[in-house]
Order: C-alpha cells, then structure tokens, then sequence
C-alpha cells in the first residue's frame, strides 16, 4: 500500500483524507503546531472543528515535532497549508525529500519577490534551488472542491495538474473514486492562475448578490455579465502567462470560481458592499471576526501582475480600486464594467 503525507490537517488537508483513505492510500495527517485542536479531535474520534465531520480512523496523525516520521517511506507528500506558510513548511520538509516521488500541492496563489509577481509553484521551485532542496515533480490541485463536501463524500470533480502529463495521469487514476472524480492536466500554469485569481471575482460577484439582497430585486443578468467578464480575463491571463487559456472554461477556472462565488469568505465581502456598506468598513468588520477575505491580498497582487504583464484586466481592476479606497461608488463602477460601458 502506497504511503501519502498531508501536511496540514486544516478543513482541505484533512478533507483530502477521505478520498485518499478510500483511494487505498496509506494516509497520514501531520499538523503543525497550530493544529493540536484539530489534532486532538482527530485522535479522540470527535469531528472535525472546521469541517464537522470525523477523520477516518485508518488516518495516522503526527504532530509538529513528528515531521521526520511523518514523511519517512512515504512516496508522496502533500502541502495543505494557507500560502503564507507554505515556504515555512517546505524548508521543514525540505531535508526529507529525497526520496519522496511527488509532491501535491493544494495551497493556491501568487508570490511577491522584491521585482516580480510569480506564480507559487514556480516560486517553490525557485525557493527550493535557492536552499538546495531536491524537490520531486510537483502537481498541482485545484478545482471547485468544498471542503466539507469532499470530508463526506459527496460528489466531488477536482483537477490534477502536472508538467509531465503522464505523471498527472497517473496519479488521477490511483486517486480517483466513485464520489472523488480527477481530471490530468498538463497546463500547471493555467489551473494555477485561475486558482489565484479565482477570489478577486467572487468579490464582484457577491456584489451583484448583495445588491439583490438589498431591494429584494433579482440581479440575474448583472452576474451572468460578471461572471462571463471574469471568465474572459482569466482566459487571457493563463495564456499571458504561457499557460492554455482554455483552462479558464473548465473546472479548474469556471467550476472553481462557480463554487466560490456561491460559498465563499470573498463572496461574502462582496454580498455586504452590494448591500451598501463601505468597502474599506466592510472588509476591517470581517477582518475584526477572525476572517480572511482572500480575494483582498490577491487582487493587489494580482493588479501588480497586470501592470506586469500590460495586459488590461478592467474587472480586475474595478475590484483592486475599491478594495483601497479608489472609487465613490463601487457598485456602480462593477456594473459599468460587466456591461461595457462608463462609470
């Protein structure tokens, strides 16, 4: 039986579990030091915090300091951790690579350097060769994947994305199950930047939601435009970036942002600022509850990358301008762009 470490038993490393485990991996679940709650749960039976769903107990835990025996023999490692700390957590694990096959990641986003926006596998890569880790192949997971969802079992399509494609493929096949369905790609660039940018447009989209809520009054062509702009400037950013733009129109960008605009912490940012509250106000109250909207560090991000690029991305940047305080009336000026015409 193939060994697979998670590190992370965060609501996605530990969701992962119940495919793999029913996959007939050898799951093991490592959490760092911020997941003893989590942990603990796991260990007595109890559900899940986040995910409100027991672990299988054919799941080994590990904690922080277990690192070492936590990837020994393991033929692949997965890092499920929030971005941030993804480079904390590869030169952790970095010293016990060698002999890994494969390493899956489901942490999504761009990485600043001091001059250029990157992607964030190509800046493992790069962190990797600076500190002398021998990284096996990555692929990279993505897709429209609720968390709680995929802990129960329900029907789940998600997407495998490797530069060797035959790699990809065969790690799909010895994933997927009835309820746990994955797609082989090859076009790590596009699954990425659709997975990046994914957030920024569920902002725009809960504002279309919000300004429905607000009047009782259906916003339904509004955020069929939004949603077909978005879609459109995920396309042109994946093949900007070398990656296949038709990435965009499949589960990778329009299923995954499908999810995210429906249930989402960024959605929810939106649906308050189209119900009428003040960007800036709206986004400190949530942040005050221990919330993180990720569309708001990507959409800066992700602007820096456009400027980058020279590549005009008018959604985008509607998102980026009310997110710091650039516009008088976002809604407006998100429904000026979705239809084409001025503020």
């Amino acid at each position: 039986m193939a060994v697979i470490t998670v590190l992370g038993a965060g609501a996605m490393g530990s969701a992962l579990t119940r495919p793999l485990v029913e996959a007939g991996w050898q799951v093991r679940l490592w959490g760092s030091i911020y997941d003893d709650a989590i942990l603990d749960a796991i260990d007595a039976g109890q559900a899940h915090p986040t995910l409100k769903e027991t672990i299988s107990p054919a799941v080994t835990t590990f904690r922080a300091g277990q690192l070492a025996q936590a990837v020994n023999q393991a033929q692949v490692v997965v890092i499920s951790v929030a971005s941030g700390a993804v480079v904390s957590v590869l030169e952790q694990v970095g010293p016990y690579l060698g002999d890994v096959e494969s390493l899956w990641l489901t942490s999504k986003g761009f990485w600043q350097t001091e001059t250029e926006v990157e992607l964030l596998p190509e800046a493992i890569k790069q962190i990797a060769k600076t500190k002398g880790i021998n990284l096996p192949p990555l692929v990279a997971i993505a897709g429209p994947v609720k968390a709680s969802e995929c802990a129960s079992a329900k029907p789940t399509a998600t997407v495998f994305a490797c530069r060797d494609y035959e790699l990809a493929k065969r790690y799909a096949k010895t994933v997927t199950t009835p309820n746990y369905s994955v797609t082989p790609s090859q076009d790590e660039i596009g699954v990425e930047v659709c997975a990046a940018l994914k957030n920024i447009y569920a902002i725009a989209l809960g504002i279309a939601d919000g300004m429905s809520a607000a009047d009782e009054q259906p916003r339904d062509n509004l955020r069929a435009a939004i949603f077909v702009q978005a879609v459109t400037e995920m396309a042109s950013l994946c093949h900007a970036l070398g990656g296949d733009l038709q990435t965009a129109y499949g589960l990778a960008g329009m299923g995954d942002l499908q999810l995210t605009s429906t249930a989402g912490r960024s959605r929810l940012y939106g649906h308050a600022v189209g119900a009428g509250q003040n960007p800036r106000q709206a986004l400190e109250q949530m942040q005050s509850q221990g919330l993180t909207i990720e569309g708001s560090p990507a959409a800066l991000i992700a602007h820096q990358l456009v400027q980058q690029l020279g590549l005009n991305a008018p959604l985008l940047e509607a998102v980026y301008q009310m997110l710091h305080g650039h516009v008088d009336d976002a809604r407006a000026l998100i429904c000026a762009v979705a239809l084409g015409v001025d503020a």
